[in-house]
């Protein structure tokens, strides 16, 4: 019988795998601010904004976003230029779209009353299965499971078996604490970030050590994505405090409307650069080369103001650049 059946099947094995879980999460728990209380429209920003972010990078910009968008009236009621500004530095702005344009549905189509359980959130703009279970768990007490790379991993290892797919989501089911399920939810993820990682998992420090049959083994683990290398150079050209910014198109696929350094071919006079750095895009790792050079005249971009550029919509990129020119 495999483990997950036998699990299934003993109910002595979930109960004392909940209660084992719960007690570990009570008392360790990060302090995060979007666990300060169960108000959806917190939950709904923090669940959109940790999409492939890590949780240091996103405290700053959540506590950011929400002073300038308390409510989801505020939100719908904002230009997209001035959401994008917001979430600036995040990444993967597409997230960012997805929220402006939910959050247009909830204020205009349903009177600024969220949806109450998973079924639901999925019918609004940029929720999938997993953020829809997350929100309606945590701010809605509704008994249904999530699975994210968290929870897969300790599924996994927990069962000992490489479950994907619907199982994993029917494994995760099984092990639910459908009294609690929000907190059951956020513990079994805080479990795969804090203790069961993917490299070099903290087993001695697991409250759930005795129930896993693999002790941090992962059976056939997909290997690593390489990066691939590149060098990219860009102008930084100065006025006083104006800089010269270009914006990508509005039908980009990546990073729509956002500014941006212009990007240029290397220099051929000598010359040092201003800036160098390394910038990660998801397998792409970029040497970047900042140069003092005019402004390209083929360029269509505009010299933006300093005081004005907290208020435009830059890419993550250049804000790591104008943060290095003490500009942002």
């Amino acid at each position: 019988m495999s483990a997950l059946r036998l699990l299934h099947s003993e109910s002595i094995a979930t109960l004392d795998f909940r209660r084992r879980l719960l007690a570990w999460y009570e008392a360790n728990a990060r302090d995060l601010p979007w666990r300060k209380d169960r108000d959806p429209y917190r939950v709904w920003v923090s669940e959109i904004m940790l999409q492939q972010t890590r949780v240091a990078a996103v405290i700053e910009h959540y506590h950011a976003f929400l002073r300038r968008f308390p409510t989801v009236n505020k939100l719908a009621a904002a230009r997209e230029d001035s959401v994008l500004a917001a979430w600036s530095g995040l990444g993967y702005y597409r997230r960012a779209h997805m929220l402006h344009a939910a959050a247009k549905v909830v204020a205009c189509e349903r009177g600024g009353k969220f949806p109450e359980n998973a079924e639901g959130w999925r019918q609004l703009p940029g929720i999938g299965r997993y953020t829809a279970a997350a929100i309606a768990s945590i701010a809605f007490r509704e008994p249904v499971a999530v699975v994210d790379g968290n929870v897969e991993r300790v599924l996994q290892r927990i069962c000992g078996e490489q479950i994907a797919g619907e199982p994993l989501w029917e494994s995760a089911e099984i092990f639910l604490d459908r009294e609690r399920a929000g907190d059951f939810n956020q513990a079994m993820m805080e479990l795969g970030a804090m203790v069961c990682t993917p490299r070099a998992p903290g087993c001695l420090t697991c409250p759930v050590l005795e129930l896993c049959l693999t002790r941090g083994e992962l059976l056939g683990g997909a290997k690593a994505v390489p990066q691939k290398k590149r060098e990219i150079h860009y102008a930084f050209a100065r006025r006083g405090d104006d800089v010269f910014l270009v914006q990508r198109a509005r039908d980009e696929s990546l990073m729509a409307a956002m500014w941006e350094l212009p990007e240029i071919s290397r220099p051929k006079r000598r010359t040092v650069p201003s800036f160098t750095l390394r910038h990660s895009i998801t397998v792409t790792d970029y040497s970047v080369r900042v140069w003092p050079v005019p402004a390209p005249e083929e360029s269509r971009g505009q010299w933006v103001a300093k005081e004005k550029l907290n208020r435009i919509a830059l890419t993550g990129l250049a804000r790591k650049i104008l943060r290095m020119a003490e500009l942002v």
